[in-house]
């Protein structure tokens, strides 16, 4: 248990505390004294209640004394703690060395690179594990000051700053007691310096890129951005259209003012008019919509093709006046927005069917851009898969981790239906479960596939004549919404009126089993 003594600062005082432990045969662990504020820490084995009731009212009887009381933590030990946190959590290597160039202590990142127990490492010399400095030459010195060298770190480039860590004496002569060696790899640097050259986050660095295709659709994007007019961003779902969007966003005159996602396929219909526009409440207060709170900035419409027939004619509205009017309020509110939108959906057969109001349609895709599936572009799988790699090995506090060739070649030839997203979310969970330092298909924890069979189930149940089944009720109700009449679904299938009317019925597909 720890004690807090507050008391005045007078000479003897600490000596008078001790006195009463003594006599009662108390062992102190520790002592903090901190004198500007006249505290006194004390830590102590943890004693039962009738031995505090003994000697607690003696200290405050003690001249001087002000309070008595337990606490948590010595300040020593919170200081501690919280260095010690700090350091074993930083992304870089960091290494501790003592007068003799010997190795005091290391963070989790400088050990997962030396990759031996700690045990091991401790008490040793820097000089097995760096290559290129003589540290021991540097200590021994005349005078020893802060060191930035590029050196081998465990056959890799590093660049180490050198920090020398010195005490006064009783002379006022500093005291070399060792240095502490920071480290930062190529890549880190890289990082760095990227981000130091950025002079806003309103360009497109976090857009990554390095296929032909994608760089063409990011430099359409950053020209778009610049103009004032509506976006519609179509793709698969995963592509990356909210941080295309958000990008567009940031590299606009708008770039400082709010950037508002709404994501149209979650909400209700009434609770989307009420987020979209706001409300007049019955006591007369307001309730700012998402268009009000984006005032002068950008409004994201995630999965535009989801929004019912009456949101649809009241956006049209504030796109063509910019004005509208907030529900239960006659009242007509003027706005300033920008109107990103995205959209999974073939929102032009949408307009055939009637489904989606062909004037929106053209109000929104004023300047379309379509985001290529990652199948399409498969130059950027391994570039993104390495760097996704990266950022899972920060979040986990790994060193690097690699894709051995084979994994690398089934991913560049895996379709990824889910796309970016997908590929982020398969490597998270690798690395994250991850024992050793390779990862391999077997750790990617995806469905089979291959290039001449498509996906392969493993355990399939069932006939051939099911499977078919399966596979033709999915398809006619993925078409159904968007033929809703037989005729057009038979001529659009190549089949008959009648085989097609047979077909929903077994299936039980109509109007009120599918959304239209």
């Amino acid at each position: 248990m720890r004690l807090e003594i507050t008391c005045e600062d007078r000479v003897g005082i600490a000596q008078e505390v001790l006195a009463i432990f003594v006599d009662r045969e108390i062992n102190i662990k520790g002592i903090d004294a901190i004198t500007e504020s006249g505290q006194i820490f004390m830590h102590m084995p943890d004693l039962d209640f009738s031995q505090l009731q003994d000697f607690m009212p003696q200290l405050r009887l003690i001249d001087g004394v002000k309070d008595v009381k337990t606490t948590n933590y010595m300040p020593s030990e919170r200081e501690r703690i919280v260095l010690d946190t700090l350091v074993r959590t930083l992304p870089d290597p960091i290494i501790s060395i003592d007068s003799r160039a010997a190795i005091y202590a290391i963070n989790d990142v400088a050990q997962q690179k030396i990759n031996c127990p700690l045990t091991e490492v401790v008490g040793q010399q820097l000089s097995n594990w760096i290559k290129g400095f003589n540290f021991n030459r540097y200590l021994e010195g005349e005078e020893v000051l802060p060191h930035t060298r590029r050196l081998k770190f465990m056959d890799e480039d590093f660049v180490a700053d050198i920090l020398p860590v010195s005490l006064p004496s009783e002379n006022n002569i500093k005291v070399v007691a060792g240095a502490v060696v920071m480290l930062k790899s190529e890549a880190r640097l890289g990082q760095q310096i990227n981000a130091f050259n950025q002079p806003k986050d309103n360009d497109f660095s976090d857009v990554l890129v390095f296929s032909a295709l994608m760089r063409k659709v990011v430099r359409e994007a950053r020209r778009m951005s610049l103009l004032d007019s509506s976006i519609l961003l179509m793709g698969e779902t995963g592509t990356g259209k909210e941080l295309l969007a958000r990008s567009c966003h940031l590299a606009s005159e708008r770039g400082e003012k709010p950037f508002v996602v709404v994501n149209c396929a979650s909400m209700p219909d009434d609770a989307c008019e009420t987020e979209l526009f706001g409300r007049l409440l019955s006591n007369g207060e307001v309730k700012k919509g998402i268009f009000e709170l984006a005032e002068g900035g950008t409004i994201f419409l995630d999965e535009v093709a989801q929004m019912s027939g009456k949101l649809q004619s009241k956006l049209l509205r504030v796109l063509d006046d910019r004005r509208f009017r907030r529900i239960d309020d006659e009242n007509e509110v003027e706005v300033d927005v920008r109107v990103i939108s995205s959209t999974n959906a073939d929102l032009l057969s949408m307009v055939e069917t009637g489904q989606f109001r062909e004037d929106l349609y053209y109000r929104l895709n004023v300047l379309g851009l379509n985001v290529p599936a990652l199948r399409e572009r498969r130059q950027d799988i391994l570039p993104l898969a390495d760097y996704f790699c990266k950022k899972a090995c920060q979040t986990n506090h790994r060193t690097t981790v690699k894709i051995d060739d084979k994994c690398a070649e089934f991913m560049e030839n895996y379709p990824w239906p889910g796309n970016v997203r997908q590929l982020e979310n398969v490597i998270l969970r690798a690395v994250s479960l991850l024992e050793g330092e390779v990862i391999n298909i077997a750790h990617l924890q995806l469905p089979t596939y291959s290039q001449d069979s498509g996906y392969l189930e493993q355990e399939f149940d069932g006939t051939l004549e099911d499977a078919v089944k399966g596979f033709e009720a999915q398809l006619l109700r993925k078409l159904y919404p968007a033929y809703p009449s037989t005729r057009q679904l038979a001529k659009k299938l190549g089949l008959s009126h009648t085989a097609i009317a047979n077909k929903l019925r077994e299936y039980n597909i109509n109007k009120k089993t599918v959304k239209i």
